[in-house]
């Protein structure tokens, strides 16, 4: 566990800042019942993406169970948890933390906290990809965010070991029926 993880993880979440309605609003949107949590960590301690987290991820499903909404909006964590589903695969209550990340960062960019801007536009990249094709063209991801950042070498060897290997296609491609695509985008518009 990194200090940044073992320092927050020690801070007191106080019941006397909570927001109630809070839980319910991520309740809602993940449909997830995320009081089946009794924090054994499991979660945790499987997730490859931990020691990077200011907040570990049982203690952010803490952070929504005592309605704190502003630290859990602006943790980075939840901007660092890719959804492999690690998290719900070692949870003995099948508690779908990764749903959950997701529900808390569709809420944090709604409300305007980003605390990992890097991440949230890389993330929009990958949105915008899908919108456009249907799938993801990881080429054209890539190379977005790199004009966004204005950061055109800094990973030039990965990128070049990509392309080698034929992970990265120039073109895109679309999925036959982009109706259907447009249609999920418009039911879910943010």
């Amino acid at each position: 566990m990194s200090l940044k993880a073992a320092s927050a993880s020690k801070e007191l979440i106080l019941l006397k800042d909570r927001i109630t309605d809070f839980s319910e609003q991520v309740k809602k949107l993940s449909s997830i019942d995320f009081s089946q949590c009794y924090h054994c960590q499991s979660c945790s301690g499987g997730c490859p993406f931990s020691q990077a987290m200011d907040y570990l991820p049982n203690r952010v499903i803490r952070l929504i169970q005592f309605g704190q909404k502003e630290k859990a909006l602006k943790c980075s964590s939840i901007w660092i948890c890719v959804g492999c589903d690690t998290c719900a695969i070692q949870c003995p209550n099948a508690v779908d933390i990764s749903s959950v990340m997701k529900a808390l960062c569709r809420i944090a960019l709604e409300e305007g906290y980003v605390s990992e801007p890097d991440i949230s536009d890389f993330h929009k990249e990958v949105i915008n990809s899908i919108n456009r094709y249907g799938r993801t063209h990881k080429l054209e991801i890539m190379m977005r965010y790199k004009l966004r950042k204005r950061d055109w070498f800094g990973d030039m060897g990965v990128g070049t070991k990509m392309l080698l290997k034929r992970k990265l296609e120039f073109l895109p491609s679309r999925v036959k029926n982009m109706k259907e695509i447009k249609q999920i985008f418009e039911e879910n518009r943010m």
